[in-house]
């Protein structure tokens, strides 16, 4: 269905390093007789320098502990906090460095929303930066500045979460490393390749059967690529299940949403595998990994601090529950300086070995939403998507038991009502959406439901 021709001719830019066996897998992964109807361009754009430093970096990741002495800070963070005073536009605006660390006021998602680019550090390569818009399931939605090492840097993150389960990746030159699956009725999907693991190949693809020459192609193309590891969300791994695939992966990474134990223990005796639940946001990455045996989600970030603050931004006292605000990260675009999350939990440190490794408890995000339609549930994001020709930087969508759907917008953005409930009504049919006034809590969830099975 797609073949070489449907490449741009900004293939090299966007595999700079592209070598026979990458070019390969691409037009295996591409010109598959399975293979399902690519909608977008996307690649590594990793230079070959780039390459041996997103290795380098991935071999520090594996070798560092996370964490920081108990009622203390990291020892990096001063560093990292004058730093980011003197080269981030928000912060240099504030002044000097505050004395006390609680001096530092918190920011949210609304802030980044609202300027971006005040975040970005002075010194960020403008010409090499990429950036992407997120609708996720709470909050703003946002552009996020970012760089092609900063993508590649995730896997190292994923490498980390994976050897707790016992898990290594191997998969290198001539096989697929990842596939990584959406369920929406739009969807960007693209494949590419990994440098750093001999070019093995990765593919987003949306299980959505529109997308596909017969519904049954899903199955068929996922078991001709046999990739070592799956990445989606609970709502794409529901429909993963109702496939007759024989692939067998070697781990299942769940991301974006939150993964209750039922869909996991499911899932894991379907495949086989570790199925792990990863806390992750596009502001920061991966945060944490769930892990029973630690009693919640451990930190995988060695350079990230992570506090807990009452709804004041004042820290909560050891044990309770707060918001998860995190300071430091990877993305070298966008340095956080006490950023609130919008998710909450408490914070452990479990000992394992000579270290205390920091554990999310009882963590609290954002949770996966379907909505019925006619004849049909939908994706929370095919909201979204239907919503996002609309400058509404912010709204709810509830469905009542009866089906009748509820949008809930700022008081500001009344004018666009109209226009809100006619693109929600294609959705879920005439008359089937009435307008409310959103309150001005920025951490309003934004999906919400009353129907049975709304929750994947």
């Amino acid at each position: 269905m797609n073949s070489r021709a449907n490449l741009r001719d900004d293939e090299h830019e966007r595999f700079p390093t592209l070598t026979a066996a990458g070019r390969a897998m691409l037009d295996f992964l591409q010109e598959h007789p399975a293979a399902p109807t690519y909608r977008n361009h996307s690649g590594n754009k990793l230079l070959a320098h780039e390459v041996e430093q997103v290795r380098r970096f991935e071999q520090q990741v594996a070798d560092a502990d996370v964490g920081w002495p108990a009622g203390g800070r990291p020892a990096w963070l001063d560093d990292f906090v004058r730093a980011t005073y003197a080269s981030v536009p928000h912060y240099r605006a504030s002044g000097a460095v505050p004395a006390q660390w609680s001096q530092i006021a918190p920011v949210s998602r609304a802030d980044l929303a609202a300027d971006i680019a005040a975040f970005v550090p002075d010194h960020a390569d403008i010409a090499r930066m990429i950036n992407f818009r997120t609708t996720g399931t709470t909050g703003h939605p946002l552009v996020i500045a970012s760089h092609p090492v900063v993508a590649a840097r995730y896997l190292a993150f994923h490498k980390r979460a994976l050897r707790r389960f016992g898990v290594t990746l191997t998969h290198g030159a001539g096989q697929v490393g990842v596939v990584l699956l959406g369920f929406q009725q739009r969807c960007f999907t693209y494949v590419s390749v990994t440098p750093t693991m001999g070019e093995s190949g990765l593919a987003k693809i949306n299980l959505h059967p529109d997308e596909w020459r017969t519904p049954q192609d899903r199955a068929a193309y996922l078991d001709a690529l046999a990739p070592e590891v799956v990445a989606g969300d609970p709502i794409s791994f529901t429909e993963l299940l109702a496939l007759p695939v024989t692939m067998r992966p070697r781990a299942l990474l769940s991301v974006s949403m939150l993964l209750l134990p039922a869909l996991r223990a499911q899932l894991e005796a379907r495949f086989g595998c570790p199925v792990l639940d990863l806390y992750s946001l596009n502001e920061v990455g991966p945060v944490a990994v769930y892990d029973a045996r630690a009693g919640g989600h451990v930190l995988l970030q060695p350079q990230l601090y992570v506090e807990l603050l009452d709804a004041d931004g004042h820290p909560v006292a050891q044990g309770e529950r707060g918001e998860i605000t995190v300071s430091g990260g990877f993305n070298f675009c966008l340095p956080l300086l006490r950023y609130r999350t919008g998710d909450h939990a408490s914070l452990a440190l479990r000992r394992e070995g000579a270290v205390a490794v920091p554990v999310l408890v009882g963590l609290s995000g954002r949770s996966p939403v379907r909505y019925r339609t006619p004849g049909r549930w939908i994706n929370n994001i095919d909201v979204t998507h239907a919503l996002q020709h609309l400058p509404i930087p912010h709204f709810g969508v509830h469905q009542q038991a009866d089906g009748k759907v509820v949008l809930r917008l700022a008081q500001a953005m009344s004018p666009l009502g109209d226009q809100a409930r006619a693109a929600l009504e294609t959705l879920f049919g005439a008359g089937s959406v009435t307008l409310a006034v959103l309150g001005a809590d920025d951490k309003t969830v934004q999906y919400t439901s009353d129907l049975a099975g709304a929750r994947a």
